[in-house]
């Protein structure tokens, strides 16, 4: 392969409390909501992990998938805890506001060398700048994952999959598919990698038509493809192509046509509404965040 023509999407978030977690993401962080679905059986590409239950995705950011780096926070009903492990690293965000609300709601805000720490109600670190982003650019700037050895890293995550390196240490690589898009770093992880049970997944658009020679090349190469190129229904939406990937520590990686990606990720006005109204008939909801 030549190039991957990708752009940086969503980072995948397992959570074991909706109500919590949208008081966190959208109180705490300011972000919004942008479509909010129901599944009544598990993914076939494990979007929400190793579980055949009903579940349900939240897409919140800063602004629309069109233009924006996001998250998908996936619920398993019934499922209140995942074990965290050391593999991801955290999410660094730019913004002027985040200090301030969490001084509002009392959210405790810890010290990680010079870099302001929150943590969201399941463990996931994000890193606050105090400081406004670039002009057009996401307040979400880089995502960041632990790795056992970088050179290994450094082949997949470049030579195979294209990205472009941003810059480089003996302790991590910055990568990225555009310099406007979020950038991911991966950092060496000197005590054994653990990616425990609450493991995400970060997600690329490609063409559909350049889909099949990433399998390709990442097959020639004996790279794990976790899954093949297949077909994701949402009801009533826009059917999508994938193919799940993992690197050489087992951190999954999506690859979405961008063709059905841009129909499915279409803003839902009434999202906001639809998450507030699940968590309210969640019988696993804890009542004191309705």
């Amino acid at each position: 392969m030549v190039a991957v023509p990708g752009r940086a999407l969503h980072y995948v978030f397992k959570i074991g409390d909706r109500g919590k977690n949208a008081f966190f993401f959208r109180t705490i962080l300011g972000m919004k909501v942008y479509r909010h679905e129901e599944f009544k059986k598990g993914c076939e590409a494990e979007c929400n992990g190793p579980y055949v239950n009903r579940w349900s995705k939240t897409i919140i950011g800063y602004g629309p998938e069109s233009s924006n780096f996001v998250f998908e926070l996936t619920y398993n009903y019934g499922v209140k805890s995942y074990e965290m492990g050391n593999d991801f690293g955290g999410v660094t965000i730019y913004s002027t506001d985040i200090l301030a609300k969490a001084a509002e709601h009392s959210y405790p805000v810890s010290k990680q060398g010079d870099r302001n720490v929150l943590t969201s109600p399941d463990g996931y670190k994000f890193y606050v700048v105090v400081s406004a982003p670039v002009a057009s650019s996401d307040p979400v700037q880089q995502v960041e994952l632990k790795v056992s050895n970088l050179a290994a890293s450094r082949k997949y995550w470049q030579e195979l999959l294209k990205m472009n390196k941003i810059e480089e240490s003996e302790e991590s690589l910055l990568l990225s598919y555009g310099k406007t898009q979020v950038s991911l770093r991966l950092t060496l992880q000197k005590q054994k990698l653990d990616r425990a049970k609450a493991y995400g997944r970060i997600a690329f658009e490609i063409p559909g038509s350049a889909q099949q020679a990433l399998f390709e090349a990442v097959q020639a190469a004996g790279g794990t493809v976790l899954k093949p190129l297949i077909q994701l229904e949402t009801p009533g939406k826009a059917t999508v192509s994938v193919i799940i990937l993992a690197d050489p520590d087992g951190h999954e990686i999506c690859f979405v046509d961008k063709e059905g990606f841009t129909e499915l990720s279409q803003v839902d006005p009434d999202a906001a509404k639809q998450l507030d109204k699940f968590i309210g008939k969640d019988p696993f909801q804890d009542k004191a965040f309705l």
